[in-house]
């Protein structure tokens, strides 16, 4: 029977594909897939975990005490017939070899499937039966992560399954890592549902990052959509579609077609110069998370890299931070691979919703505090790391060899912080100086995203070379909104006027002190906001390479000597979305 979930939408477009779902587990559950080569020997692993725990579970049962009761003999025997009952077995085998997921992702879908079975008896002895079965797959699941000594890591060069010819696939979960997102970001799948998270959420990001159409914040959806349900997401409208009919179907196919023409259409625009009707030109950047992400920028039309987020470098690691050497080489590839056009590498900006999975005591403590959004994040992390923070300012300042590289601090609120990190920044050239290690004084920014640091730049602008908004969580702490928490994220509001007046004003101050300034958070690949940000004074938009073509359209579209004199009115607005929108459809830009 066909149901709709409702969720905030994240990523324009539509999707259609059978449901994968990743549950949540008490064990922490690798998902990755294999290659066809390696069908066999993940299938071994599998039979080599299930005679592990058969052995553990015999050994149980033999070593009972002799006043024991009957009951605990009866129950070990019952997780013997579990561990070795066809459904659970044969099922995820063959979700090993039709799916190529890795063991412990088969295991939980299989897990998934029957303890479904078992909510829908009528017979409560067997209903409670599935708490059982959840310990034994949680066994097998440790005896799997012993076996491979901690995780595993995929090997270079083993890429997802090609399921060409084969129905796609969307991703269902209660939520997604940022780390296990990239893990995701170049597979199979067409679409992406979260039961949490808003519209800034990093999953969200990531989502855009791959233009694929993507809800969050749909609450239950990981619960009442089923492994291979067929699933329609709406990404306009964050709606889901479960089961959909076929004339349902059919209209959503449309638009998928449509969609894929007007994507057609913009990528003509490319390598058209971004200049405005009365001749303004606009810099068109693109955010990147990993090296590998530079070519799409520059096939996207990017003419350079407005935010590195250096941060995934550091991310599903195991416990192991990127050594200098790593980092200098990540750097290097991403300078290299932009033939020349400008990298701006963000320092790491670690904690909310992106932890590391290597901890330090102080880390654990802010990991268990009240708001970790608050907490020891970004630059505030990096001063608490001084070792870890000076190999990447030297890979940093070595990869400006090799190309025009500037450096981005994120999370900039005191002077005393930033007094901190420029000494810091003059210690690693000093060190490279004395190493005899080729390296460039680049220039050094602020992330503009704390409200008191867009209140009192005057006072910071002297210390840097440029500035970078970061709308994301400036709008979070104007409004104090935790952007990954979908109970409140109908209140994120980036229209807010407070959060609009502090943005103008970073820009106009900026611009005044004759600094560089643009914005990189999401707004600035909204087309909506293109208009308001060129009012304002913005020259410089740094965004996902999938968001370029669209704002290009409207830069191609806008003159801005008729759009500025209404910036007053739209600030001083009740409603600035509606003024913006009843402004500049006077001034020929298209609404």
């Amino acid at each position: 029977m066909s149901f709709q979930v409702f969720g905030l939408p994240v990523s324009r477009g539509v999707a259609i594909g059978r449901a994968v779902l990743v549950a949540s587990s008490r064990v922490d559950v690798a998902h990755y897939f294999i290659d066809e080569t390696q069908v066999d020997a993940e299938i071994e692993r599998l039979r080599a975990a299930r005679d592990e725990v058969a052995d553990e579970l015999g050994n149980l049962k033999r070593d009972l005490p002799a006043d024991a009761p009957g009951e605990l003999s009866a129950l070990l025997d019952v997780h013997l017939l579990l561990l070795h009952d066809e459904t659970l077995a044969d099922a995820t085998k063959q979700w090993i070899q039709e799916r190529h997921y890795n063991a412990e992702w088969a295991l939980s879908a299989q897990l998934e499937v029957i303890a479904r079975q078992f909510d829908d008896m009528e017979d409560e002895y067997l209903r409670e039966r599935k708490a059982d079965l959840e310990q034994v797959v949680e066994r097998l699941l440790r005896a799997l992560a012993r076996a491979s000594s901690g995780g595993h890591v995929p090997a270079p060069g083993v890429g997802p399954r090609d399921f060409a010819g084969e129905d796609p696939l969307v991703l269902v979960a209660n939520d997604i890592a940022p780390a296990d997102m990239l893990q995701f970001k170049r597979s199979v799948f067409t679409g992406f549902i979260t039961d949490v998270g808003g519209k800034t959420s990093h999953t969200a990001i990531v989502a855009r990052s791959m233009d694929i159409p993507a809800v969050v914040g749909a609450r239950e959806a990981s619960h009442i959509i089923r492994q291979d349900d067929w699933v329609v997401i709406d990404g306009d409208s964050g709606i889901v579609v479960v089961d959909p009919s076929p004339l349902l179907l059919e209209e959503y196919r449309f638009r998928q077609r449509q969609s894929g023409l007007e994507r057609d259409r913009l990528a003509r625009l490319r390598h058209t110069p971004a200049v405005t009707l009365d001749g303004e030109r606009v810099e068109l950047q693109a955010n990147i998370e990993l090296p590998v992400d530079a070519p799409a920028a520059l096939e996207a039309g990017a003419v350079g890299v407005g935010l590195f987020r250096s941060e995934f470098l550091f991310m599903n690691r195991n416990g192991e931070l990127p050594g200098e050497e790593e980092q200098f080489e990540a750097y290097r590839s991403a300078v290299e691979a932009m033939k020349g056009l400008p990298v701006t590498i963000r320092t790491v900006d670690i904690g909310a919703d992106k932890p590391l999975d290597r901890m330090s005591s102080a880390e654990l403590r802010h990991e268990h505090a009240l708001n970790p959004a608050l907490g020891l994040r970004a630059i505030r992390w990096s001063l608490s790391e001084p070792g870890m923070f000076r190999q990447q300012l030297r890979a940093i300042l070595r990869a400006g060899a090799f190309g025009k590289v500037r450096l981005l601090i994120p999370m900039v609120a005191h002077l005393s912080e930033v007094r901190m990190t420029l000494e810091a920044i003059a210690r690693a050239k000093q060190q490279l100086a004395d190493a005899g290690r080729p390296h460039a004084n680049v220039e050094v920014g602020a992330m503009i995203e704390v409200p008191a640091a867009a209140l009192a730049l005057p006072a910071l602008l002297p210390h840097f070379d440029f500035v970078s908004v970061g709308t994301n969580d400036l709008i979070q702490y104007t409004l104090a909104i935790d952007r990954a928490d979908e109970a409140v994220a109908h209140l994120y509001d980036p229209w807010h006027p407070a959060v609009l007046q502090l943005i103008a004003r970073t820009i106009e101050c900026a611009r005044a002190a004759g600094k560089g300034v643009s914005v990189c958070g999401e707004m600035a690949g909204d087309p909506a906001f293109t208009e308001l940000l060129l009012a304002m004074g913005l020259r410089s938009f740094s965004m996902h390479p999938s968001q370029i073509a669209a704002v290009k359209q409207r830069v191609l579209r806008a003159d801005t000597r008729r759009l500025a004199p209404h910036l007053s009115a739209i600030l001083s607005s009740e409603n600035p979305e509606g003024a913006c929108v009843t402004f500049f459809a006077k001034t020929g830009a298209p609404e």
